[in-house]
């Protein structure tokens, strides 16, 4: 029973207190030449092994077809060439032979069969990445903002994030014993490999520190105990006056505060979540609550009691309500700030004053504080593939081999190529285009705003599609907008194909939620800084009907705005909330 409500915990609750090595029967099913998926608890378990269990939904007439989603740790976004390079070879050889940029600034490989779980997890760790805790009830990746430095402050911030980060890894030993010394692999890889290690100086940012040991010997994790968090947890970070991170939409966030050209600590933010399900009330998105100000000596300790306040105060009765946002939501911001205190031994001061003016990714190029340039480029719905004659897979993997640039990974399913000499640039755009991806480079304002998560056919939660419908949707939205006389304006688009809200669509301009096959609830009135909640328009909406609907308020928008006024802050100050059309 759970100690704060007197209710029965959740399955989960006990799957994680039986074992808390998180190891499950992952060992025996790999052993087993005749398993095709892991099943009954393990699909939890392998969660946080950044492994998620999924089926091709298309095939499901002719017998479930499995696979396997395998996601990537990347704090900041940030992918060194070498470590790119072996990504790109294991998405042929283990995956469906893309790479799918998160929201949350990873990689992500599709369509990984069972037999290749263990070597593609063993090489993303040779190369100094890791799986680990990328899915599961933790602390996930670190978002930060992926613009390289142009000064000093966004150095300061990646270091910052990648304490936080280690922090905040969880100590279990069964992730190393099953994936890194319990596979033997040689995939010629070697010298891949030995380059990818020598980028990142030979240390992996993401090993965990050394676990534990409780009275009877056996590991233990001082931050998570035995079982962990109630439910997931977001960390990021911004810098104003740039929100490229979504940042309130963390369980928990740190605002960057300068003064006088100097990082001086952050503002805490803490309490933010998208993720809601249909019809159920004691479920909604949220956004964070600015709790107070910390110095950067204070970020590892200030970030380890708000996890072990949601780890405490967490509802483990009730997974669709066990995240942070819920204990903020309803026993108060002030009774957090003096929870906090209390861990802490004394209050936090008051936040300091900041203003985000906007969000989102620029394409093109831009200088960095070193006098190397950097490269930003649209890729449709985060997806790093070779289609036609557009071939970004091949032109990423050509650059990376023959100019090594950083890569960063944006939370906008964006990418960045960093550190270009400046001599180079011409020959990059060169490679670009002979592959075919001009559009790389100018998405327009609509497309390189939008963001859709990947929904159908792989995602078991998907009610609706969601990347495959995407472009061809966003294409309608802009003729809707020539036709209203507002071509090319910037507007905030995104749509997942569940409640779940992974593509951020709660606090959109417009923001489409499925419902159904063919169906959508259409969310308006968001804004371009990220620090405003959609509210719902329509419920319900069939997919074909949403453009002729939205093409009409942009007629109604473009006859009533304010001069410079977005889409999203009309909607959300007009005197009369739009009507929506009846079914």
């Amino acid at each position: 029973m759970d100690p704060i409500s007197g209710k029965p915990l959740a399955k989960n609750e006990l799957l994680k207190a039986d074992k808390p090595d998180l190891s499950g029967n992952i060992r025996e099913t790999l052993a087993n030449p005749e398993a095709d998926r892991f099943t009954g608890d393990d699909e939890q378990f392998i969660k946080f092994h950044g492994i998620y269990q999924q089926d091709d939904r298309d095939k499901r007439k002719t017998g479930k077809e499995y696979s396997v989603m395998v996601r990537t740790r990347q704090t900041g976004g940030i992918v060194p060439a070498a470590q790119y390079l072996v990504y790109d070879e294991l998405s042929g050889r283990f995956a469906n032979g893309t790479l799918r940029i998160t929201s949350r600034q990873t990689f992500q490989f599709h369509g990984v069969l069972q037999k290749g779980i263990g070597p593609l997890i063993k090489s993303i760790n040779d190369a100094l990445s890791s799986t680990l805790a990328t899915c599961g009830d933790v602390n996930r990746n670190v978002t930060a903002p992926s613009n390289p430095p142009v000064d000093d402050i966004a150095v300061q911030v990646d270091e910052d994030a990648f304490a936080i980060t280690r922090a905040l890894l969880p100590r279990t030993t069964a992730y190393h014993s099953i994936w890194v010394d319990g596979v033997q692999v040689d995939l010629g890889l070697g010298e891949k490999i030995a380059k990818a290690r020598a980028s990142v100086d030979q240390a992996n940012p993401y090993m965990p520190p050394p676990a534990d040991t409780d009275e009877s010997g056996a590991p233990s994790d001082p931050l998570y105990g035995k079982t962990y968090l109630p439910r997931k947890f977001k960390t990021g970070f911004a810098i104003p006056p740039n929100n490229d991170t979504d940042i309130f939409t963390n369980d928990m966030g740190f605002v960057a505060i300068v003064e006088h050209g100097k990082l001086i600590g952050y503002n805490l933010l803490v309490g933010g979540g998208l993720g809601t399900s249909h019809g159920n009330k004691a479920t909604y998105p949220r956004l964070a609550d600015v709790i107070g100000f910390i110095t950067r000596e204070q970020v590892i300790a200030v970030g380890s009691a708000v996890v072990a306040i949601h780890r405490d105060w967490g509802d483990r009765t009730d997974r669709k309500h066990a995240r942070i946002k819920y204990v903020l939501q309803e026993k108060g911001v002030e009774w957090f700030r003096a929870e906090l205190g209390k861990r802490l031994g004394a209050p936090l001061p008051a936040a300091k004053p900041f203003l985000f003016r906007g969000q989102g990714d620029a394409f093109g190029w831009f200088k960095q504080l070193d006098g190397n340039w950097f490269l930003g480029l649209f890729v449709e719905t985060g997806r790093v593939k070779d289609a036609d004659s557009y071939k970004l897979k091949t032109a990423l993997r050509t650059i990376a081999e023959k100019f090594g640039p950083t890569f960063r990974l944006t939370a906008t399913q964006n990418l960045i190529l960093s550190d270009i000499k400046e001599a180079d640039k011409a020959a990059i755009e060169k490679v670009l285009h002979d592959h075919g991806c001009g559009i790389v480079f100018n998405p327009g304002l609509i497309k390189g705003r939008g963001m859709a998560c990947p929904a159908l056919p792989t995602c078991g939660l998907a009610l609706a599609e969601s990347e495959r419908v995407f472009p061809k949707f966003l294409a309608k939205l802009e003729e809707g907008q020539a036709a209203a006389g507002i071509a090319n304006e910037e507007l905030v688009v995104r749509m997942t194909g569940c409640p779940n809200g992974c593509a951020r669509p709660y606090n959109a301009e417009i923001g489409l939620v499925g419902k159904a096959p063919g169906k959508y609830n259409i969310m308006l009135g968001g804004n371009r800084e990220g620090t405003r909640l959609a509210r719902l328009w329509k419920e319900a909406a069939l997919a074909d009907e949403i453009p002729v609907l939205i093409g009409e308020l942009f007629k109604q928008y473009a006859k009533e705005r304010t001069t410079g006024q977005a889409f999203g802050d009309w909607v959300d100050q007009a005197p009369v909330w739009p009507a929506a059309p009846a079914a």
